[in-house]
């Protein structure tokens, strides 16, 4: 099958069949290859990429600036304090005059209603660097991790402990299963993922095989290939943070949680930042079973993969 992903936008792995998933992940093992052998290419020469931020972020800025300007492109940050994102202005027009001045957009903050404004007026392929609703750029990084440290994904299981309705939860869940992983959330019943997304889920599940499970209890860590977890608040939801530890306590990834899985092949994931000694102890991440690093290099390799095949004809 010919995958073409030229023109489209990136917004959520929703939009995406597992083909075109699977197309972006061995693109970004290509990616990885040629950054590896020093090879130096100007595929983004003459274009040009509106960053737009509303949250702050350390792997999502790099990953896209140094992306777009290593292949010769033209990367513009811009914040809140340097533009009109939806006051003064309406977001509808400021999306006008981007798509006629950049070649792409990306932006990261809280509404995934921003993106979808953004890409529709804009007419230019925008990439969703991080909503309250998703963060697909980072499940794309995650599961090159996954296949990189265990070949094909499907009837692997991936087991993320903490916040369960969160960005990168809620991403995972998607692309789990569309892609044949089964995927296990354990949170407190509060932290639950929302029903509408699991029912959204259990029809891609029911295609690929993946079961998705949701349980509050700990031991359902056994058998897991993988261990996610993130911080257990989220931007923008500072002033719940004494619900959170308070709910989140029991939900500690450390060595006792990462020996219940009975997998001495098991690895440790995190999107980071990581408030360590809160959802994760120092010795597991910096630990053998830890890939966070891996997987923090490898949101460049598949942010610029997710680019190169939508603003080329051909790659």
């Amino acid at each position: 099958m010919s995958v073409s992903l030229f023109g489209r936008s990136f917004l959520t792995l929703l939009d995406f069949s597992p083909e075109e998933i699977q197309y972006l992940l061995n693109l970004s093992k290509k990616v990885k290859k040629e950054a590896k052998s020093g090879k130096v290419f100007r595929r983004f020469q003459g274009k040009t990429l509106a960053m737009l931020f509303e949250k702050r972020s350390t792997r999502t800025r790099c990953a896209f600036e140094t992306a777009f300007g290593e292949e010769g492109g033209y990367p513009v940050f811009l914040s809140t304090q340097d533009i009109h994102l939806g006051e003064k202005e309406a977001l509808e027009d400021t999306a006008r005059v981007m798509g006629r001045m950049f070649s792409a957009i990306q932006f990261r903050g809280f509404r995934q209603e921003t993106v979808e404004i953004l890409a529709k007026f804009s007419q230019k392929p925008v990439y969703n660097g991080l909503t309250d609703l998703y963060h697909p750029t980072q499940a794309l990084a995650d599961f090159m991790t996954l296949e990189e440290n265990f070949g094909a994904v499907k009837g692997r299981t991936l087991c993320y402990v903490g916040d369960g309705r969160n960005n990168v939860a809620r991403s995972l869940m998607v692309i789990c299963a569309k892609l044949g992983t089964h995927f296990t959330v354990i949170t407190p019943a509060e932290l639950n993922p929302d029903n509408e997304l699991r029912q959204k889920c259990a029809v891609f599940a029911q295609t690929s095989g993946s079961v998705i499970t949701v349980t509050p209890n700990i031991v359902a860590v056994k058998g897991a290939d993988a261990i996610y977890t993130d911080v257990w608040t989220s931007m923008g939801e500072e002033s719940k943070r004494e619900e959170r530890l308070r709910l989140l306590s029991p939900y500690q990834v450390n060595q006792t949680l990462m020996g219940m899985t009975g997998k001495r092949d098991g690895i440790f994931l995190h999107c980071l930042p990581a408030v360590r000694g809160e959802e994760v102890t120092s010795d597991v991440i910096d630990g053998q079973q830890s890939r966070a690093w891996d997987e923090a290099e490898n949101r460049k390799h598949t942010i610029k993969a997710v680019m190169l095949a939508t603003l080329l004809k051909k790659v």
